[in-house]
Formats: structure tokens, sequence, C-alpha cells
């Protein structure tokens, strides 16, 4: 049998308990780990900027615009922009701590270097949990999508014993299972060969909705753009938080510090690449869905972009089938990018001597923490396999809010107390940016009863916002309470109108169904 090797804890200091909690790791200390350590160093940017848009891009645009499409109208486009602007704040922040602190604890070792042991320790488990939790949902959706796609090629899915977990009319959900155990497989050949898999499973996915682009185009109607702004900015807004979370998982390549190349010039370039790209390919998909489908109709749909082929081009169960196919892949791709994050933070956590060793030690071989990814699978795997989500899904994006407050946090207080430190990067116009000044609608906390949402990367789920009302006839995404159907408003007033007294008067605060999505909570 191999031998392995554990990484030595860093060396305890004689301190007091309430001065070992407040106590923080010297920046260069931390550097100085990471161009030592026992991780192989294989990943280029290719690789790292496609494993934060595997981590990304999940299936979430396959189905979100039956979502913020009705609360923004035909300004989704804006929105996913206004979305984009918003995780760019986060990202910056992410870019500059990556450069300057290439480890691979992600925001847990940001969070350590700049505010302690103690809120490092309550970072790095709310990351592990947040990870694990969202993984399993993802699994979970794995399986329906899996289901459907039997359905539409064989006419024959799964028994509902075999693909739902008990106290959800199943027994074992064995798809679920079974993406974990195979995610897990890649993941201990190594980091060269896992980033591989990652890339072709990011190459089908891109090309699924570059397929659906072009078909879409070919029904393209500028009609449907008018009027632009049929709900005004508030709908716009609505459909931006609806949209937010539809851009988790591009901090996947900070969990890659130790294993890239060159960490401090292309880790930064990665997350704010993996950005870009998946900002562009959200709004060509969105001009090309409502160029073919008046903005109208979306309301209420759930396979979105099937939908919309379906309805504009015909073509039957083919389109159906494709991009079925695609959210296959897309979920894969999530499973596999998000188990790997969680790897290395535990392993980080391990070397800090926070958690077990055994989280720490590295097979000489393949380079890989063994036991850490063995036991971290085995745990998701039964989370996928037997237990309902549910609300404990939605919970995950809770931490992933916290650990983007803390990295902003993280550069204002390394600019002042190190601010000779060498960076690969820094934060345009900070403070302003790192304190990410756009603020989503307000999120009733009394009303965070939800469903999961198949297939959404991390943190996966739905959740429950204020939006601005619809007009007449426009059906609205299904209500998750029980509280009766209200009558619509007068027609709200075009984008620079003023609103009639009667509209605000009558205009009731109705929850919407919200689907969080992205890549990770």
């Amino acid at each position: 049998m191999d031998a392995v090797r554990t990484s030595p804890p860093r060396p305890a200091r004689e301190v007091g308990t309430a001065n070992r909690l407040t106590r923080r790791r010297d920046v260069a200390d931390l550097v100085a780990e990471a161009h030592g350590g026992e991780l192989r160093r294989t990943m280029g940017l290719t690789q790292l900027t496609l494993l934060s848009v595997g981590a990304t891009l999940g299936t979430g645009i396959f189905v979100v615009l039956g979502q913020a499409v009705p609360e923004a109208g035909p300004a989704v486009v804006v929105s996913f922009v206004l979305a984009g602007i918003t995780a760019l704040f986060s990202a910056l922040s992410y870019a500059e701590l990556a450069g300057m602190i290439p480890g691979a604890g992600s925001s847990y070792s940001y969070t350590y270097a700049t505010l302690g042991e103690l809120v490092a320790w309550v970072c790095g488990w709310c990351l592990v949990l947040e990870y694990g939790v969202s993984v399993a949902a993802v699994a979970v959706g794995w399986g329906q999508y899996v289901n459907e796609l039997l359905e539409l090629t064989v006419g024959r899915a799964l028994p509902e014993s075999l693909s739902g977990p008990p106290g959800a009319g199943g027994v074992l959900n064995v798809p679920a299972a079974a993406i974990v155990v195979l995610a897990m497989v890649v993941l201990l050949r190594g980091a060269r060969e896992s980033a591989v898999v990652n890339t072709v499973m990011v190459a089908v996915k891109v090309a699924a909705l570059l397929m659906f682009c072009a078909v879409a185009f070919t029904a393209f109607r500028a009609g449907n753009f008018r009027p632009l702004f049929p709900l005004g900015m508030a709908g716009v807004s609505a459909g931006a938080a609806t949209l937010f979370f539809s851009y988790i998982g591009f901090d996947a390549a900070s969990t890659a510090g130790e294993e890239a190349k060159n960490p401090q010039r292309d880790l930064p370039r990665a997350i704010l690449l993996s950005l870009g790209l998946i900002t562009a390919l959200y709004c060509a998909v969105a001009v090309a869905a409502v160029g073919a489908m008046p903005w109208r109709e979306f309301a209420g749909t759930e396979a979105t972009l099937s939908e919309v082929l379906v309805r504009s081009v015909g073509g039957g169960t083919l389109w159906p089938i494709l991009l079925s196919v695609g959210a296959v892949v897309a979920t894969t791709s999530v499973v596999l990018a998000v188990q790997y994050g969680q790897t290395r933070i535990l392993f980080s956590m391990a070397r800090d001597g926070l958690v077990p060793s055994l989280f720490g030690r590295v097979h000489p071989r393949t380079g890989v923490p063994r036991a850490n990814t063995v036991v971290v699978s085995v745990f998701v795997m039964v989370l996928a396999a037997l237990v309902p989500l549910g609300a404990l899904a939605d919970a995950t994006s809770i931490g992933t809010l916290f650990a983007f407050a803390l990295v902003n946090c993280a550069v204002l207080i390394l600019r002042r107390r190190s601010p000779e430190a060498p960076r690969g990067f820094r934060v345009p116009l900070a403070p302003v940016t790192a304190t990410c000044p756009y603020r989503p609608p307000r999120v009733s906390a009394s009303s965070r009863s939800r469903t999961p949402s198949p297939g959404s990367p991390r943190g996966s789920g739905s959740c429950t916002r204020y939006g601005r009302d619809r007009p007449p006839g426009v059906s609205p995404p299904p209500v998750l309470d029980d509280a009766p159907a209200r009558a619509g408003p007068p027609s709200p007033p075009r984008f620079g109108e003023t609103v009639p007294a009667e509209h605000v008067a009558h205009r009731p605060r109705r929850p919407s169904s919200v689907v969080v999505l992205g890549g990770f909570p």
C-alpha cells in the first residue's frame, strides 16, 4: 500500500484562549506555505477559468428565465448585466486576495489573515457545509434530469422508489448517489485529470447554449422588445435579484491556488475571465429567448429554453432532448467543481490544525488528499441519497453571502495592514468597489418556505422575494404560500412615466417564486 504524506500542523504558540481565538496568520507565512505545499501545480489559466465556469454555469440558465422574464420583461437582459455587475464587486475582491494569498482555502484563508482564527473557523465550516449540501442538492437535480432524458428518449424512467429519498415517495435516490461517486472517482485520479474532464463538460454545455442561440435567432422578432421596460426599473431590479445567484461559483478557482502553475498571475485573471464569459453567455441567451418568444408567455414555464424552441421553431422532442443532454452535463460539471473546492478547503483547515489531520494527508502518487476526498464524497452521497434537502439547501445561500462579505472586508483590512505586500491584482477604486454599493431587493425572511430547484448550482432551491406586479392577463410564477390570488392592479407605467396614484394604492406586495441559482451557494 502506498505511503501517504501528512501536512504537519502549524507550530502552536503558547497563548491564552482569548488570544488564540483572535490570532491571525501572517500573509507572508501563508504565501510561503502555499508555495511549499504538497499539492501538484498542474493547472494553467485555461483550466482555472473553466473550473470557475464549470462551477457557475449550471442548469439554472436552462430554467431561470421562467422566473426572471415575468419580473423584468424584455429588460431581463439589463437585469443580467446588473446582476453581473453586482457579482463583479465580490469578484474583484476575490481576484486581489487570490493573487495575494494563493492558498487552497479561498475565503477561509483570507479571513484567517485578517479577522482571526475564530471567524476563520466559522467561515471554513460555513463553506464546507454549504458546499456539501449544495452538491447534494445538485446531485438530486441531476437524477431528475436523467429521468427526464430517459422519458424523452426511451419512454421509460427509473421507478420512484429508486429515484427519490425517503419521505419524498422513494426509498433511495440512486442516481444522485451515483453522480457523487462518479465525481469522487474522477477527483481521486488527480487535479490534471479532473481539469481535463471538467474542460470537456464545460465545452458541451456551452455548445448546447450556443446551439439554442443559433436556433432561436432564426425566429427573432424585434417587436418582442417593445416596450423594453414594461415594468420599470423596479422590475429590472427584481429580475437582477432573481438572477444574482446564477453567477455564484466564480470563486471556485480560488480553491485551486496551490495547484495553479502561476497563481499570482492566473488566479485573478481566471476569476474575472470566467465572470465575463458567463455574463456574455447569459445575455446572449436572454436576447435570443425573448426575441423568439413574447415575454408574457414565459410566466409559469419550467423547461424554459426547450419551450422557447418548441413554440417558436417547432421540432417536436428534438430540442428538449438536446437541451436535456446539456442540462445533465451541466449538472455533472457543477458536482465535480464544487466537490473539488470542498476538499481543498478542508485540506487547508487540516493543515492549520482546525480539523483532524486525516483531511490533510496527500497521496504521493496522485498528489490528491485521498482520505479527504473519500470522506467528503461519502458524506455528500448519504445526503443526496437519503435526505430531502428542502429548506436546508436554501440555507446555503446565506453562507455564500457571508463569505462574500468577509472577503470584501479582508481587502480593506489588508490594504491598511499590509499595503506593501505584493499583489497580482488590485481592486480599482477601493474601498468604493469593495463595499458593493448595489443592494438587491429585500427578501422576506418570514416567507422562506421553499422547494429546491432541480439542478441549480450551489445554494440550490427557491426563495421568496417581493417583486413588482404584472399587467392584467399576465400569469405570475407560482406562489409558494397559500395566500389567495389578488386582483391585478392597473397596467404599470412605462419606464420614465409618472406612477399613477391609483397604481401605487392598489399595488399588492405579493411574493413570487425566485430560483436560487448559480454555481455555488
